[in-house]
């Protein structure tokens, strides 16, 4: 991520001598996540499966702080980057089409694989088979910087899920893929393709079922090859995989995605065991409290009450719960946080979170192992 960065710097540095010009540029400043918005450059962060740290969450408060709005002057966009790197997350990837390009020069917009998505209760709930965030990490090791999906057709979006309850919406991702058990004993996915919303929504097709947990790069390189070969680039609006899907039916893309598939599937991409499980140990669960927090008085609040029914959700551990923090004020902007609610959030998570929050596809907070203190409700009193 530092030669990422320090190219970036140089990137920055070319233009502003005037030796790249703005077209030249532009697709060097989206395959880094700044794109132009009301005359100012903005900045498009990455957050894979919605993890963060409470120190993550404090760097983003602190970047929003002292650029403010937008990136005014140019010369401090590459110091984002910097301080992202230092967190252990980057913007790379993140921007471009559907927000920071151009559909007058399509050739210009950075069209590629997009941060990958999970549930933002994986590793909390008691409902998943497992915990989709290994896989999720997997993906993104392999499609960064990977050089057939660079420049594709148009953006690509994968999203993972494995609870019956779709919080991750997959039917509405390029790839949706859904962990599951499979009738052997082992993990294998569920893949969809061709979902996607915008101006054409569709949801996405089972594509294949039971998929072997072994085979999950190999059966998304052959998709997105496909998809490479005979997605439509003259015209950007009938670019997306889901056009091309809807164009010649889902059999006959099935058809060439599982010849390409045969061919490749025994490769490099098979994922080994060992690999997975080296995966996984950077996802362990956090220590949790041997017994659950004692009970606590209170006096009766029906407004509280009222939140803890709607904003909490059972938790696969005895005495926690995972919180949603609604970032959809009254009259205000959905989605939005200022520095000051980013630090405080930070600090809560820190303190009552296992130092853990998450960012939810519904623009919302997720603080996923929060102790939870059974509450005993005071009757009397005013």
């Amino acid at each position: 991520m530092r030669q990422r960065v320090a190219q970036f710097r140089d990137q920055v540095g070319r233009r502003l001598s005037g030796e790249l010009t703005e077209d030249e540029f532009k697709p060097l400043r989206l395959k880094n996540g700044v794109y132009l918005q009301l005359h100012a450059y903005m900045l498009r962060i990455a957050i894979p499966y919605g993890t963060m740290s409470a120190r993550q969450l404090r760097k983003l408060a602190h970047i929003a702080r002292t650029l403010r709005q937008g990136l005014r002057p140019l010369h401090h966009a590459p110091e984002p980057a910097v301080q992202l790197a230092q967190t252990l997350r980057y913007s790379r990837y993140s921007g471009g089409a559907g927000g920071g390009g151009d559909a007058r020069h399509p050739d210009l917009r950075q069209q590629c694989m997009r941060n990958v998505t999970a549930d933002h209760f994986a590793g909390a709930t008691a409902e998943e088979v497992a915990d989709p965030r290994p896989y999720a990490e997997i993906i993104r090791q392999w499609s960064s910087l990977h050089p057939e999906f660079s420049f594709l057709p148009r953006k690509f979006k994968i999203g993972i899920t494995a609870s019956e309850h779709d919080r991750s919406a997959i039917k509405t991702h390029d790839i949706g893929l859904h962990l599951q058990r499979l009738a052997g004993g082992g993990l294998g996915f569920a893949v969809w393709v061709g979902g996607g919303q915008g101006r054409t929504p569709y949801l996405a097709q089972l594509i294949r079922d039971a998929l072997p947990e072994a085979d999950l790069l190999s059966y998304i390189e052959a998709i997105l090859r496909v998809y490479n070969l005979h997605g439509r680039r003259d015209n950007i609006h009938k670019a997306r995989i889901k056009i091309l899907i809807n164009s010649i039916g889902i059999e006959a893309f099935r058809g060439e995605v599982e010849a390409e598939w045969v061919r490749i599937r025994d490769g490099v991409l098979k994922l080994p065991e060992q690999e997975i499980a080296r995966i996984e140990a950077y996802f362990a669960p956090p220590r949790f409290a041997a017994r659950p927090p004692p009970a606590a008085l209170r006096p009766a609040d029906r407004s509280f009450d009222r939140w803890v029914t709607r904003n909490t959700h059972a938790h696969k551990q005895p005495g926690y719960a995972i919180v949603t923090i609604t970032l959809k004020p009254i009259g205000g902007i959905p989605g939005d946080a200022s520095a000051a609610q980013m630090d405080a959030i930070a600090d809560i998570a820190q303190r009552f979170s296992c130092d853990e929050v998450r960012v939810s596809h519904e623009q919302n907070l997720v603080l996923p192992h929060a102790t939870a203190r059974r509450s005993v409700v005071a009757v009397s009193g005013p």
